[in-house]
């Protein structure tokens, strides 16, 4: 299954990947010039997921309305972030290439990828979020491989910029070579659950400076004793903080995050 997202790639991705010898269902690939993105897409995962299972196809691909970002879900209706692609994107290439030189990430990409490099004695450093970031990081460090886990992902080597189509052959190529379903190939990933927090302040509210949330960030910390993250930043767009908390189990980290979020005076 192709999800172009009603977007740029309606024509060009299906056709791709039929001539690289895929049986191709194409869906979101009816553009009227209002629906892009609409119910489809990358952004909406679990619809890949359920037209994967009801077309009982072996996988799916979905890209978002400009095509520079991919999910994909496979025949047990499960979805991978761009994190779990990347991340078998970079086992692939230390498998038959040899040595990665370096990963970046962004503030969002999870703790537990950033863990699984350090296990494979790859670098990683993150940028702030956003592809345009991401980018400026790799060629400062002149590394080839990063990305978001919202499937905006880079390989210089093979594009200049994201690539939704690109990316997603990365992967394919990596399942290929290596024989595995992505299932198998993640399976040593197991991505930390987040929980996100948006609380709107009032317009200059100083959080960095603002006492009783770096305290409650302290002591989150020592309960979480390394195995989870907190993130704080606030909207470029909008005055709001955006509160984020990775733990091992979702619910503590639905709690600290909800807990860590009251300490804010809200606008």
């Amino acid at each position: 299954v192709v999800d172009c997202a009603h977007g740029a790639a309606y024509q060009v991705a299906p056709d791709v990947f039929h001539e690289l010898g895929a049986d191709v269902v194409a869906i979101g690939a009816a553009p009227n010039g209002f629906n892009i993105n609409d119910g489809v897409g990358a952004v909406h995962g679990e619809h890949l997921a359920h037209a994967v299972q009801a077309n009982e196809a072996d996988l799916g691909i979905a890209l978002d309305g400009d095509a520079d970002r991919v999910v994909i879900a496979d025949a047990d209706g499960r979805t991978y972030n761009g994190d779990e692609l990347l991340y078998v994107i970079v086992r692939d290439r230390i498998a038959n290439g040899g040595r990665v030189a370096g990963v970046v990430g962004t503030l969002m990409t999870n703790l537990a990828f950033e863990k699984r490099l350090a296990d494979l004695s790859v670098p990683f450093e993150r940028a702030k979020v956003g592809d345009r970031y991401v980018l400026e990081l790799l060629e400062r460090k002149g590394w080839q491989l990063g990305g978001e886990g919202s499937g905006h992902l880079l390989c210089l080597d093979k594009h200049t910029t994201g690539d939704g189509i690109v990316s997603s052959l990365q992967v394919l190529a990596a399942m290929r070579r290596a024989g595995k379903s992505l299932a198998e190939l993640t399976a040593d990933l197991k991505l930390l659950p987040q929980t996100l927090v948006n609380v709107r302040v009032r317009n200059g509210f100083e959080w960095k400076s603002y006492a009783p949330l770096h305290d409650e960030v302290r002591a989150i910390e020592r309960e979480l004793a390394g195995g989870g993250r907190i993130l704080i930043r606030a909207s470029g767009t909008e005055p709001v903080l955006r509160v984020m908390v990775e733990a091992e189990e979702a619910d503590l980290a639905h709690a600290l995050a909800h807990r860590l979020a009251s300490t804010v005076p809200a606008a």
